[in-house]
């Protein structure tokens, strides 16, 4: 070897030094990430990376998946529940960070993670046993992918439900191409475009949340559920009913959107970014004008990727979405806009993201059919 040639592979190595002393420090204490035991009737997931509220990294999307798959085989195991530590936080999604320093270093890890991850999220869809997933706390990004597609979701007056991918120059993965459409009316879209923030019950009635418990009741709830001998999915569902009916936190109290909810259906009906930028600023009330602030400080690419991701997804099955979702996923990851959110969200922490290109104008169409072009051998399939 030349020194030339080892100069240069140094170098490479120095590149990726903080990379893979990140994985290191990240892999010391692997095994504590995620926590899969049998309990009672069930098995139950418990995500334990309380400082980092629970972000989901590739080595606890490896472990789940695995783990799933052994009790959706096990006939001693009848349910499986799925929750995280430290009370703050359910999951506050993928360990992005991470993910973008090892795409900038041209690592696999941004392949395998993304790949991996939505894997996982198919499975929780088709899994063959009740599976009830407890989101108390943040519960965004990556936590919803955990959740949303399972069978029983129950949310507390702590959760808080986001998909704020659009601020950090990506989209809302981790199937969001498939619920977000199905939501009532356009909520799904105003969510997905403005990463709006839902509390408590409001998760419930937004349709995210199937059932909601006073988080003071959720340990019971918990027993309760464990202590079930040999349980239907019916015996399951009357328990959360149980437990949701006498849950009395703001039952009365209308869904955040209520009154709004007519102009949101209107606005985001529009085909394109521009005409719903167009259509708030035509309204000019004060709700519409605080959504037009928001959007306009998202990524100019992530909006149209994302109206066209929620627009074309809800007429495909999760398993396309999923397949389209990957595709973007890898195009976002060769592309400038998501480097630079988590840049100037979570590493900077300047909120000052600088978009390239700045404006809906530059996002040409061509660019756009791009993100959605397929990775033939490379692409995901189930």
């Amino acid at each position: 070897m030349g020194l030339v040639e080892l100069m240069a592979r140094f170098n490479s190595l120095k590149r990726t030094n903080i990379i893979l002393q990140h994985l290191r420090y990240s892999h010391v204490d692997a095994a504590g990430e995620v926590l899969l035991e049998r309990k009672g009737c069930a098995g139950v997931i418990t995500l334990n990376r309380p400082k980092f509220l629970n972000a989901l990294n590739l080595n606890m999307v490896q472990q789940i998946y695995a783990q799933l798959k052994k009790w959706e085989q096990d006939p001693e195991t009848f349910l499986i529940i799925i929750k995280g530590v430290g009370g703050k936080a359910f999951c506050a999604g993928g360990d992005i960070r991470e993910v973008s320093e090892a795409g900038k270093a041209n690592q696999k890890l941004a392949k395998v993670f993304f790949r991996e991850e939505y894997t996982l999220n198919n499975a929780i869809n088709s899994c063959q046993k009740p599976y009830v997933a407890l989101i108390h706390g943040i519960t965004m990004g990556g936590g919803v992918g955990l959740s949303v597609h399972g069978q029983f979701r129950v949310a507390t007056e702590k959760t808080l439900f986001a998909m704020p991918e659009t601020a950090i120059g990506l989209f809302p993965d981790v199937g969001g191409g498939y619920f977000l459409p199905r939501l009532e009316g356009k909520l799904g879209y105003f969510l997905a475009l403005t990463g709006f923030r839902l509390k408590g019950r409001h998760v419930y009635k937004a349709g995210i949340a199937t059932h909601f418990v006073d988080s003071e009741k959720l340990n019971m709830l918990e027993e309760d559920l464990l202590a079930l001998k040999s349980p239907s999915k019916e015996n399951i569902a009357d328990v959360l009913e149980t437990y949701h009916t006498k849950s009395k936190i703001d039952q009365n109290k209308p869904f955040i959107l209520e009154e709004h909810m007519d102009k949101i259906n209107r606005w985001f009906s529009a085909n394109t970014v521009e005409q719903i930028i167009e259509t708030l600023q035509q309204d000019g009330s004060s709700f519409a004008l605080e959504q037009l602030k928001v959007i306009n400080k998202m990524s100019p690419t992530s909006l149209k990727i994302t109206l066209r991701q929620l627009t074309e997804g809800s007429s495909k099955t999760l398993q396309e979405v999923l397949t389209m979702e990957y595709r973007l996923s890898q195009a976002c990851m060769g592309g400038h806009d998501f480097h630079e959110g988590v840049r100037a969200v979570l590493i900077d922490k300047d909120q000052s993201p600088k978009w390239k290109p700045a404006d809906l104008k530059g996002v040409t169409d061509e660019d756009l059919n791009n993100y959605f072009k397929s990775l033939g051998s490379e692409d995901l399939k189930f």
